[in-house]
C-alpha cells in the first residue's frame, strides 16, 4: 500500500464525476427546506448518507434482538448481520484474519483498550514513543499506562510545518522503545505520515506498533497486512457511518498478548465464583452487549463507500484540499499550518497532496480563531477551531488554536467558494 494519495489520475477519471448524485444521498446537504450549510468540518465528524441511517433503523424497526445470546431467529438473524460486518471490515482493511477486528465503540476507546492491555507487559525502563502531532487519544492513554508502569513518555520532534522529524525519529529508535504510537493522517493539519516505512523500523527494533487511522480511514485506502503495524485504529463517524462505534486490527498474536480491559458478559468461556476463563478472540475483546446498530450501520457505510468510484472519489478530494489550499493562499492576512507553500502556487496538482488530505489548517493573522468560527457560521459555515485535541501540535507551532476547514467526497468547488467569500468578509470585519 502507498501511504501518500496518488496524485496521477486512472484512465477512469476522462469520465465526468457527478459529485451532485453523491451529495443528493446525504440528507443533511440535500434537504431544500432548511438553510443551506456548506459543511467544511468533515474530519471532525463526516455525515452520514440514507443507507447507513435506514440500515440502523430498519435493524431497529425489524430486527431488534441482542446478539450471540438467543435461540429465536430473531437474534439468530441480528447475529448474522452483526457478524458479516466483521468480515466487511476485514476485507476494507486487507486484514488475514476476522479475528483480527474487534469492534470499539471508537478510535479513542481502541487506544484505551491498548495501552490498558500491556499494562503486565511495561515495567519503569521502558519507553512509549508518541508522533509529536498526535490527537490527545493517542497522548493521554499512553501517560496513564506510563503511570501505572514507571515507563516514560517521548514526543518524536517534529518540523516547523508539523511533520515527523524523521532523523529525530531515528535517533529516538535507538534507544529501543516498547511502544510506537503513530497517527496515519495528523487530524489537525491532514499531514500523511509515511506509516508503513515508519512501522518497519520500529519492528526492526522490537517495538510494539500502533497506527491511529481515524482520519485516514475515509481518505485512503488502508492495507494493514502491508502497513504491518502490530494495532491500527478507526472509528465509523469519520468514514461516513455512526458514532459510538469503531475498530481495533491487531495481529492475533498482539491481540492475545493484551489484558481485557472490560470483564463480564460476551467475553467469557466459563465462570465461577472461584475461577473465570476468557473466550476465543474477537469475543475475549468484546465484553458486554456490544453497538449493535452502530455495527450495522458501520456496514452500510462500508458497502457505501464501496459502491464508490475509488479513484474518483480520491482525485476529486485532492482537487479540492489543492484548490481550498490555493484560494486560501491568495488572501491577505492569512496563515497556513502543515502545507508547503511552493506547492500551493503551483499550477499543476500541487506535489503538497503528497502530505496534505481532507483538512486545511489557517488563521487570520492577530484574530482569535474562535471569533473567526463564529462569524463563519453566521454565513452559514461550518468549520473547526480550537486546538483540535493536539495541544502539543499547537504549542509547537506557537498557537493557542487554529480554524481548520475538512472535506469529503459529498463537498464541492461550490463549498470552498462560499467559504473564501465568506471568509473575506469576516477579514473586513476583523482586520
Amino acid at each position: 500500500m502507498t501511504n501518500t494519495p496518488n496524485t496521477q489520475p486512472s484512465k477512469a477519471l476522462n469520465q465526468p464525476f457527478d459529485h451532485r448524485a453523491i451529495r443528493e444521498q446525504f440528507p443533511l446537504l440535500s434537504q431544500a427546506h432548511q438553510p443551506s450549510i456548506c459543511y467544511l468540518d468533515t474530519a471532525a465528524t463526516s455525515q452520514k448518507p440514507h443507507s447507513v441511517i435506514e440500515a440502523m433503523n430498519h435493524y431497529y424497526q425489524q430486527g431488534n434482538a441482542n446478539v450471540h445470546r438467543g435461540a429465536y431467529q430473531l437474534s439468530a438473524q441480528a447475529t448474522r448481520d452483526y457478524e458479516a460486518v466483521r468480515d466487511k471490515v476485514q476485507q476494507f482493511i486487507h486484514a488475514n484474519n476476522r479475528q483480527q477486528i474487534i469492534f470499539t465503540h471508537g478510535t479513542t476507546s481502541a487506544i484505551n483498550m491498548v495501552a490498558h492491555g500491556l499494562t503486565e507487559q511495561l515495567n519503569c525502563n521502558d519507553i512509549i514513543l508518541i508522533d509529536g502531532a498526535a490527537h490527545h487519544a493517542n497522548i493521554v492513554p499512553w501517560q496513564a499506562l506510563a503511570k501505572r508502569t514507571g515507563a516514560k513518555v517521548m514526543p518524536i520532534k517534529l518540523t516547523s510545518n508539523g511533520l515527523i522529524d524523521q532523523s529525530d525519529y531515528d535517533a529516538k529508535l535507538a534507544m529501543q522503545p516498547k511502544v510506537v504510537a503513530l497517527a496515519h493522517v495528523t487530524n489537525a493539519l491532514g499531514t500523511v505520515n509515511p506509516v508503513q516505512q515508519m512501522v518497519s523500523k520500529a519492528k526492526a527494533k522490537g517495538a510494539i506498533t500502533l497506527v491511529d487511522g481515524a482520519q485516514a480511514i475515509a481518505h485512503i485506502a488502508v492495507n494493514v497486512a502491508q502497513i504491518d503495524c502490530d494495532f491500527y485504529a478507526f472509528s465509523g463517524h469519520k468514514m461516513y457511518g455512526p458514532t459510538g462505534v469503531g475498530v481495533l486490527y491487531g495481529k492475533l498474536a498482539a491481540l492475545e498478548q493484551l489484558t481485557p480491559m472490560l470483564t463480564g458478559g460476551e467475553m467469557i468461556k466459563t465462570v465461577s465464583f472461584q475461577h473465570t476463563t476468557y473466550g476465543e478472540l474477537p469475543n475475549r475483546l468484546e465484553a458486554g452487549t456490544p453497538p449493535i446498530a452502530e455495527v450495522i450501520g458501520l456496514g452500510a457505510a462500508i458497502d457505501f463507500i464501496r459502491s464508490q468510484d475509488s479513484e474518483h472519489i480520491k482525485h476529486h478530494e485532492q482537487q479540492l484540499v489543492c484548490y481550498l489550499q490555493q484560494q486560501l493562499s491568495l488572501l491577505s492576512n492569512i496563515e497556513l499550518y502543515g502545507v508547503e507553500l511552493t506547492d500551493i502556487n503551483s499550477t499543476a496538482m500541487p506535489n503538497n497532496s503528497r502530505h496534505n488530505i481532507g483538512a486545511v489548517a489557517f488563521n487570520i493573522k492577530g484574530e482569535h480563531h474562535q471569533d473567526v468560527g463564529i462569524l463563519l457560521d453566521q454565513q452559514g459555515i461550518a468549520v473547526r477551531c480550537g486546538h483540535h485535541c493536539a495541544m502539543p501540535l499547537m504549542t509547537h507551532l506557537g498557537l493557542k488554536g487554529c480554524c481548520r476547514a475538512s472535506v469529503g467526497m459529498y463537498s464541492n468547488h461550490d463549498d470552498i467558494d462560499r467559504f473564501i467569500t465568506a471568509l473575506k468578509e469576516v477579514i473586513n470585519i476583523l482586520v
